[in-house]
């Protein structure tokens, strides 16, 4: 988690100082990415993951219950980002992850402990990478047509 944090700092710093942060809504001239909303959003999703893992320690919770925690934070922080962004593709691998990670809480209280980690990690990540190819699949599909017809 601490890297993922250090990587999301950097690549804010660098997309700033290199002039190169994209604007939320493209052509619509909505802001940054990195603005006031993004940071506030972030802050609140290190909270709660934290936050929410040390309480959930403090209930003695099995590990699992960690790794489908950490789904629905990260779900609940993309389905968050679309009306920041005003992008609503992110929301549905963010619903999708949400969905996930409360299916995860709720194993936890049944037999089917071991199943968590599946349920907030291994789905969880592939709907991240179906999201992330998705995503760019989109952004090279836009940039070519944009080529296209200037």
């Amino acid at each position: 988690m601490r890297c993922a944090v250090a990587m999301r700092t950097l690549a804010v710093k660098r997309a700033r100082s290199t002039g190169a942060e994209p604007d939320a809504a493209p052509g619509e001239g909505g802001g940054t990415m990195f603005g006031k909303g993004y940071v506030v959003i972030v802050v609140a999703e290190v909270v709660l993951l934290f936050g929410g893992i040390a309480v959930l320690g403090a209930l003695d919770r099995p590990q699992e219950t960690n790794v489908a925690w950490i789904a629905l934070v990260v779900g609940v922080h993309f389905v968050a980002l679309g009306p920041v962004w005003k992008n609503r593709s992110i929301m549905l691998p963010g619903a999708v992850l949400t969905v996930l990670g409360l299916a995860g809480l709720a194993v936890t209280s049944t037999s089917a402990l071991p199943w968590v980690p599946f349920f907030g990690g291994v789905l969880s990540g592939v709907t991240l990478l179906a999201g992330s190819l998705s995503a760019a699949r989109y952004a090279q599909a836009a940039q070519a047509a944009r080529a296209a017809s200037g």
